[in-house]
């Protein structure tokens, strides 16, 4: 299905008159109900008294309905359609259906153009009708005028018939002069003589203006002759540069395949190295992060361990004398670890960082060896 078959047909219906609005849309999917529909109506347009079964819920009516449609197409109107396509119901359809609103158009349009012709003709017999009567008025008054002038011209005449009739006896009775009438006669010869002779001439100068067309028509007959010859013996000769160019061309095409290939891989490694570059800074910015976290962790352990040494200190202060001595107080008291800042250590460019006491927590290790790896 092309745009323009269906652009056609929904033209088509629309100047014959079908009822529904058809957009080119509604053939996209199939739609058997509206196809049918324009079935039974084109069938109707071209016999209306045929009958034709209307039903098409089921699949046995459907088909018992194309059938029929195909059977009173080929017989009545010598259209053969395709039923399968008809049956699709889609896109496929609209060119089988095109088949016979194309039959119905061209009919009204013929009609159509010979109404006009006809109604054009009837005008135009009624337009010649009314001009000719008056022209055949205008004439009449015209010869009426002519009648009335002519007759005082004959009246006039008729009232000088005496004198006329008197000079013209006069001129009867006068003898003929020969020698004038033969001088007249031979220069109207003469003149005739001359025209002649210039109508020989103009035909001469036809007859030689020919020939001399056909001269040069031949000429230049001759002349594309030898051009073509020309051109047929060109095209078979083999320029003597063409094989250096073809191998020219061989190379340079290997060349450019080899270009299109290193050029793919070098945008391929740059891609690369542009997304190494990209993991690079973010793992960066991740231990920085971390170092930063380590950092903060181990300055919030740290003053949390010196605020218990602190308050360990105060409650040293305030217990009485009489439960012990210091002494005794200490030597029972177990060892506390004390907090100590962080040593770095700077050697090839590593850095230690930690205390000069074990912990008692993994956790103090994990942060040690963490930012031991990530200095």
């Amino acid at each position: 299905m092309s745009f323009r078959d269906l652009r056609n047909f929904t033209e088509m219906m629309r100047a014959l008159g079908f009822p529904r609005l058809i957009s080119m849309e509604n053939f996209r999917t199939p739609n058997f109900t509206l196809v049918a529909e324009i079935l039974i109506w084109l069938v109707k347009r071209y016999e209306p008294h045929m009958d034709i079964p209307t039903d098409v819920d089921s699949e046995s009516d459907r088909i018992f309905f194309i059938k029929a449609v195909a059977q009173f197409m080929a017989t009545k109107a010598h259209i053969k359609l395709n039923t399968k396509r008809l049956y699709q119901a889609d896109g496929y359809a609209v060119k089988e259906l095109l088949k016979i609103t194309s039959v119905l158009y061209s009919a009204m349009k013929t009609k159509q153009m010979a109404l006009d012709d006809q109604v054009e003709e009837e005008n135009n017999k009624f337009k010649f009708d009314l001009s000719s009567r008056i022209s055949d008025l205008k004439t009449a008054r015209q010869l009426a005028s002519e009648v009335t002038s002519k007759g005082a011209s004959l009246y006039d005449l008729l009232g000088k018939e005496v004198e006329l009739r008197e000079m013209r006896t006069a001129a009867l009775a006068r003898p003929l002069e020969i020698n004038e009438t033969e001088k007249v006669l031979r220069a109207a010869i003469k003149e005739v003589l001359q025209s002649v002779e210039k109508t020989k001439d103009m035909l001469n100068n036809v007859v030689s203006d020919e020939n001399s067309l056909d001269a040069k028509i031949e000429k230049k007959k001759q002349e594309l002759e030898r051009n073509r010859k020309r051109l047929q013996t060109l095209q078979s000769v083999r320029p003597a540069f063409m094989d250096e160019y073809e191998k020219i061309e061989e190379d340079l095409q290997k060349q450019y395949d080899t270009y299109v290939e290193k050029f793919k891989n070098l945008c391929f490694l740059e891609s690369q190295l542009d997304e190494y570059h990209r993991l690079e800074q973010e793992r960066f910015e991740e231990a920085e992060n971390t170092l930063r976290m380590m950092q903060h962790k181990l300055r919030e352990e740290e003053q949390d361990l010196m605020r218990s040494s602190l308050k360990d200190e105060d409650s040293d202060m305030d217990v009485p004398e009489d439960e012990g001595s210091d002494s005794d107080i200490e030597e029972s008291r177990p060892c506390k670890p004390r907090p100590t800042r962080n040593s770095i250590m700077a050697g090839r460019g590593a850095r230690f960082i930690g205390t000069m006491q074990g912990g008692d927590s993994d956790e103090v290790s994990e942060t040690s060896f963490l930012l031991f790896t990530l200095c």
